[in-house]
């Protein structure tokens, strides 16, 4: 209680002043001379200041009349307290501002989410003054406060943090019971829907077509997939899987996060599309929201592996051509057959690598590989020839060419020729391995020429 500056506190009388001035007043004690001031001849306490009871509720005096001529006591020492009376001089303060809560979202009516609590630094005892209601006056008709506990609890149902996710929610706090007059604080509450697994992973189309080289790498990714789910963190976590395909074996699809990969290892000779069907799933699902779902979806994956024009495949890795010396001109002495491995089959032209026959000994004939003398030969000037056949794709769509080489080795009485793949072309002329086979069957042939 606030006392103004010389308010009437208190009065003292002693039996023995008779009113003619010869008795004094004097105060002793607690805030004696500071806070108290006494009228020496009346004995009128009055405070000096205001006096506020939060600060201190009572105080301890002393006092007692004395003769103002002798200083002689006229009486013994009082002892006397003066307690301060409480007003409604402060306002509910909330032990915090904001506060910090969250509750999950789709809570049903009634959730409890935070209680809030203000003090009223007046006399709980005296009155009303200290005495606080809550009230809500923001975040309607989300959230209610209990008026006695300051409990704020869900008041709507289905809220859904998709579609709102955080709510500032305004608590008042007031005294006197809530009544006219009353003194009121306010604080701040930040709620935040926290989430749940309400929401199925859907796929963004039915449908998704992806396109491979069939010289893709096995291993490699051939597209990515994604599903969306509206929900966040371990709800939005998702697996990914196969669940129908007209190439079993063929693909693999892994789950990272919220994208897949799928791996291709296949053969464009061996199929031109696969379609695949892929399912999604929930890894989290909450019995509660079962209703919900399903928390699945699916869609359907064509792929389409393209062509890659290759070069020309010889049939065989070695060719063996026999001749003699003494053989006409144009004289066929074998051949070789070359074709392309590609889905449109293109035709393949031969030529000789002029490179490896400067001397023009040998032609092949460009559209079925026959290999012919061009001239007559001489074992003795030469017991074997090595010669290149370059085996070359033509496009009819785009007239383009692929070219693949085929290495002949040695042509004496018997032409050895051996071939390789190449993806860039022509290959110079190699001894293989088996050259010391081959060796041996040159002196082996040439024994039975010097045996005739």
């Amino acid at each position: 209680m606030f006392l103004q500056c010389t308010s009437h506190v208190y009065q003292l009388h002693s039996d023995g002043d008779r009113g003619d001035g010869s008795v004094r007043y004097v105060l002793t004690g607690e805030g004696a001379g500071t806070l108290f001031k006494i009228d020496e001849k009346s004995g009128d306490i009055h405070a000096t200041k205001r006096l506020d009871r939060e600060e201190k509720a009572y105080y301890i005096l002393h006092a007692k009349a004395i003769n103002r001529f002798t200083n002689e006591a006229l009486e013994g020492e009082s002892e006397f307290i003066i307690k301060i009376h409480d007003i409604n001089d402060n306002e509910p303060r909330f032990t915090k501002d904001p506060y910090i809560a969250t509750v999950p979202e789709m809570s049903e009516i009634g959730t409890s989410v935070i209680q809030v609590t203000a003090t009223d630094a007046d006399d709980a005892t005296y009155g009303n003054s200290a005495r606080v209601v809550y009230s809500i006056l923001e975040g309607q008709p989300y959230f209610s406060v209990d008026p006695e506990t300051g409990l704020i609890k869900t008041a709507l149902p289905g809220m859904d943090r998709e579609v709102k996710e955080h709510y500032q929610v305004v608590i008042q706090a007031k005294d006197m019971a809530g009544q006219m007059g009353g003194l009121s604080g306010t604080t701040t509450v930040s709620i935040t829907l926290s989430d749940v697994n309400d929401n199925p992973p859907r796929f963004t189309k039915s449908l998704y077509d992806f396109k491979v080289p069939e010289s893709t790498e096995l291993g490699s990714a051939v597209g990515v997939i994604r599903a969306n789910d509206a929900d966040i963190n371990a709800n939005a976590e998702m697996d990914y899987r196969i669940i129908g395909s007209d190439g079993p074996g063929m693909f693999d699809i892994s789950t990272n996060k919220s994208t897949q990969e799928g791996v291709i290892p296949l053969d464009f000779e061996r199929k031109r599309q696969y379609s695949l069907r892929i399912q999604v799933d929930n890894v989290h699902v909450s019995p509660r929201f079962f209703s919900m779902g399903p928390f699945r979806d699916e869609a359907t994956v064509k792929i389409q592996v393209e062509d890659v024009d290759e070069p020309p495949v010889f049939e065989r890795s070695s060719y063996v051509m026999e001749v003699k010396e003494d053989a006409a001109r144009n004289t066929a002495i074998g051949s070789v057959s070359a074709s392309d491995p590609d889905g449109v089959r293109s035709p393949v032209r031969y030529s000789i690598d002029r490179r490896t026959d400067m001397d023009r000994v040998f032609n092949i004939h460009a559209g079925n590989g026959s290999v012919f003398i061009l001239r007559q030969l001489d074992r003795e000037e030469s017991a074997w020839h090595n010669i290149s056949i370059i085996a070359t794709e033509f496009s009819k769509c785009s007239g383009t060419r692929t070219q693949n080489q085929l290495l002949h080795f040695f042509i004496i009485i018997i032409i050895i020729i051996f071939f390789f793949f190449s993806c860039t072309g022509r290959l110079g002329v190699q001894i293989p391995p088996a050259m010391s086979t081959i060796r041996s069957q040159i002196g082996f042939l040439e024994l039975i020429r010097t045996s005739k």
